[in-house]
């Protein structure tokens, strides 16, 4: 990625700060004048993968490593938890018609998150579980 911006940081789990990681999405985009309208996505993507570290890591003290680098038509974005991992082959695909009546209708995340990326990787071991997706902003 020529002429890319990179911003990192350690998010701690404390309440709404996926916002915080948003805030830094919208002014990279505005920096490199891009239109709210093509991060809409990302910005999806960014708050279900944040918060999906915080509450699964299963670390007692959970933080989330974000980085995102972007250019005027792609964006990668790359989350770390630390925590205990988990086999990402395991995880059941949600079926919509269990789901409807079901008192649990959560599950969806890893789901959506690969719908709305162009790539979407994950790997996960007893050291944590790493998120990267790239997303093209054409």
């Amino acid at each position: 990625m020529s002429d890319a911006v990179t911003m990192k940081m350690t998010l701690p789990k404390i309440p709404d700060i996926e916002l915080v990681a948003l805030e830094g999405l919208d002014r990279l985009a505005r920096h490199l004048g891009i239109a709210d309208g093509k991060i809409a996505e990302a910005r999806i993507i960014v708050t279900e993968a944040i918060i999906n570290a915080l509450e699964h890591s299963g670390a007692e003290a959970p933080d989330v490593a974000v980085e995102f680098t972007m250019t005027t038509g792609e964006l990668s974005i790359f989350v770390r938890d630390r925590g205990r991992g988990f086999v990402p082959g395991a995880v059941e695909e949600p079926d919509i018609r269990s789901k409807i009546g079901a008192p649990n209708k959560r599950g969806w995340g890893l789901r959506l998150m690969k719908s709305m990326s162009d790539d979407f990787r994950i790997t996960s071991d007893g050291g944590g579980t790493t998120i990267t997706i790239r997303k093209l902003l054409r």
